[in-house]
Formats: C-alpha cells, structure tokens, sequence
C-alpha cells in the first residue's frame, strides 16, 4: 500500500485521469462579532504552504471592531459585507467572490496547520473526482487538545449516501466552487447545520468526499448547551433531513436512513424540550415530559426518567448534568 493510499480516504474513483490539474482554493471565512479571534484564522489562511487564491472575509452584520482586528491584513484579504443573517448568508456572499477551483471553509475562531490546503491540494491530483475535500481535525477546548474529530465521527469510504444521514462526516470541507454553485450554495432559511446540509445535498446529487486522514485543521470549541440552545439546532436538522426525504430519486435504503434520521432527532427535540420546561418550570414542563415518555421509539429508560421528570423537575438538572459530563466535545459546543 502506498503512501498516499495510508494517507487518502475516500470511496472507489468514479474516474481517473492521466494527468489531473493542480487546483486552486479561496478561502472563505465567515465573521460575526469575531473580532478578537479572527486574526488567528486569517494568519493560518495566509500562512499556507500552498497559497490559496484569495481569503474573502464575510462580515455577517459584526457590531465589534472587525475593521481594526482586519487592518494588519488589509492588503491580503477581500472584504464583502452583509446585514446579519447568519453563517449560511455570509458564506453565500463570499461564494460570489471566490475565483478558486475549491471553496475552502474556515470558521473566525478556528485554523488551519500551515500544510492543510497542500495536502487537499495532493489528495484532489490522486482523485480528481472528488467533489469534497477534507482533512481530520484536532479538537481544542481551552487551548487543550481533546481529541481528533474522526475518534466520534468515522470518516465512511463506502456508501456516503446513507452515512451523511448519520453524521456530517467532514469537518470544514473544501468543497468544488462549480458544484457548490450549481447546488445553489447553502440554505439560507437553516441558522444551524447549514454545513450538515450542504454536504448531505452534495453527496445526495453524486458527489463524492474525501479526506486527509491527519488532523491538520484546529476546530476550537466554544461552550455550549444541551439544553436551549440545543432547541434550535435540533428543529434545523428535523428540517434539513424532511427536505432530504422529500428528494426524488432517493433509493429504498437512503428513504430508510432519513426517515430514521427524523425520528431520532424528533426524539432528541422531545427531550431538549422537556429538559428546557423543567429546568425552566414552565407550566407545561409535566405535559412534555409525559409526551416524552409516551413518544414512539422511546426505550423504556427514556420512558421512566420522563415520567420521573414529570414528578421531581431538579431531577432534570441532575441528568443533564450527566449527560454534559458524557457527551463527546464537540457534541457539548458547538454541533
């Protein structure tokens, strides 16, 4: 086996070609409120082994001093701005910029390692049919590393189709700017799992994803909930996965995966939002927790600790709690 094949995931080629052309990257970096982070990203974008095209910053509406926090890079980024809408908008702006082959993504407060874009760069001359580039990334909390994203989220070689219902399986891609393009570029209507979306559209319409097996992208985790602020996601990603099933032409088994997509995140909803009453004591926290319990598909634990939420609410802050303890780190910030 050779290097590269150790190195490269990805399913059979759909293709080969003798000699495959070196492609380009832009470098999209979408920036709300980011200032005192945003300088870090855009060092790792420009500190790049293989340069990218161009780095187009999308200010999402920031009410902070980002024209300070961009002045050291003035000369080395292009600047587009909006009125705030969310990520989804502010990329879809930049996508109207961007010049390169690939659509790299780059969140404010994460980065790149300096040979990232080089080695997408390498793994798209191996498989000129992928449509998605991707690298492992290290998880970082508090300046800590915490684990690589691939030890929660296996990276699939075989049958995308059904996996991308299962998890959003890279992290950051770069994606290929005339696909993204004629796709429509992200949902603007999801202000969560815009990312998740986008790749399940992708894989759904025949493109295939790759990755760098190295962790050689920094995703910084940002505290977060699993209780309100888990609420919205959650209805995004019911959204995302009812648009999904709705889609002609879906095969038996990619209908099965959606379907059980759905009910499990309508589940997940039914839970966070029982937590959230309870926590809360809201007058209808006892009536959510015996939704809860009576839910199709609830396994008999979840029915007895919704029935025991319904009687001793602070249990609920207990086994949150809990579960915040448990759950892996990326899933406690920010997916």
């Amino acid at each position: 086996m050779s290097t590269n094949e150790q190195r490269f995931l990805a399913p059979p080629p759909l293709f080969t070609l003798d000699t495959a052309p070196e492609v380009t990257f832009s470098v999209v970096i979408a920036a709300h409120d980011s200032a005192a982070v945003i300088a870090a990203a855009v060092e790792s974008a420009l500190a790049q082994t293989v340069r990218p095209t161009q780095v187009i910053v999308s200010d999402d509406g920031s009410t902070d001093d980002l024209d300070a926090a961009l002045e050291p890079f003035r000369s080395s980024v292009e600047i587009v701005r909006g009125p705030h809408a969310g990520a989804a908008a502010a990329r879809n702006r930049a996508l109207e910029l961007a010049a390169g082959d690939f659509v790299a993504i780059l969140d404010a407060d994460d980065a790149f390692l300096p040979e990232r874009l080089a080695a997408l760069q390498a793994l798209a001359g191996e498989r000129p049919d992928l449509d998605i580039l991707a690298s492992d990334a290290m998880l970082e909390s508090d300046g800590r590393d915490v684990g690589r994203f691939s030890d929660s989220t296996p990276f699939p070689t075989h049958d995308q189709r059904t996996a991308i219902f299962r998890a959003c399986f890279v992290c950051a891609p770069a994606i290929r700017r005339s696909r993204l393009v004629a796709l429509g570029g992200f949902d603007e209507t999801l202000t969560t799992g815009e990312d998740w979306d986008l790749v399940l559209r992708l894989v759904l319409a025949g493109c295939p994803a790759g990755l760098v097996d190295e962790p050689l992208y920094r995703y910084r985790l940002r505290p977060g909930s699993l209780t309100a602020g888990r609420l919205g996601s959650l209805r995004d990603r019911i959204q995302l996965f009812a648009k999904a099933r709705g889609r002609p032409g879906l095969a038996p088994a990619e209908e099965r995966a959606a379907e059980v997509a759905l009910k499990l995140n309508r589940r997940r909803l039914l839970r966070a939002a029982a937590e959230v009453a309870a926590l809360r004591r809201e007058p209808d926290a006892r009536r959510r927790a015996l939704r809860l319990a009576l839910a199709s598909g609830s396994s008999v634990r979840e029915r007895r600790e919704a029935v025991l939420w319904s009687i001793d609410p602070a249990r609920v802050a207990r086994s949150s709690s809990s579960a915040a303890e448990s759950a892996a780190p990326w899933q406690r910030a920010r997916r």
